[in-house]
């Protein structure tokens, strides 16, 4: 029998929002272990620059659809007409000059994947003996908008061609791919071990 006492707690930055707690309670911070699903995380973090995530996050079907099901090798072909498509495209960011930095970022995805075997690895290669980094937060104002180690990496991303993808953006997607566990203690999904890899 559900125990009726079981309370879930959740770190407040999700609110209420249901698409917002469901990819609190399913996604974030989860270690991602394939490269298809960091190639998407990369193309909505860069599209979130200067926005809100949950701007982004109510247009990510969109995006999908826009962007070829997020499947790098596809985007890395798109040409100037499919530039022009999607500039047309309501259910994105129109931003000409981050719809051209997911083509040029997901041709540095694919040279960056052929060096290091995945882009999983590379990103790992950062990290201490490659683990994932965990926190111990407890307010979230103790949580850093970056670190000297999203500095390090977003200078190497961009000495390898990558666009809209400062400090900032890397931290972010750091732990929304579970590289850097920034749940609160006290979370309910703090110590969850489950990985996201599909």
């Amino acid at each position: 029998m559900k125990d009726q006492n079981f309370k879930i707690d959740r770190c407040s930055w999700c609110g209420s929002d249901p698409l917002y707690v469901k990819y609190h309670d399913e996604e974030w911070g989860k270690e991602v272990t394939c490269d298809s699903k960091m190639f998407e995380f990369l193309v909505l973090e860069s599209a979130q620059a200067g926005l809100s995530w949950i701007t982004i996050l109510k247009r990510r079907e969109n995006y999908r659809n826009a962007f070829a099901g997020f499947d790098a090798g596809k985007v890395a072909q798109f040409t100037n007409e499919d530039v022009e498509r999607l500039m047309q495209n309501a259910g994105i960011i129109r931003n000409r000059l981050k719809i051209l930095a997911t083509i040029s970022n997901a041709r540095c995805f694919l040279e960056t994947q052929k060096e290091f075997g995945s882009f999983c690895n590379y990103l790992k290669s950062f990290l201490p003996d490659e683990k994932p980094i965990i926190n111990h937060w407890t307010s979230l104002d103790q949580i850093p908008a970056s670190t000297p180690l999203s500095d390090t990496i977003s200078k190497d991303m961009k000495k390898r061609g990558f666009k809209f993808f400062g400090t900032t953006i890397c931290y972010a997607h750091l732990q929304a791919v579970g590289y850097v566990n920034d749940h609160l203690e006290g979370c309910s999904f703090k110590n969850n071990p489950s990985v996201l890899a599909v």
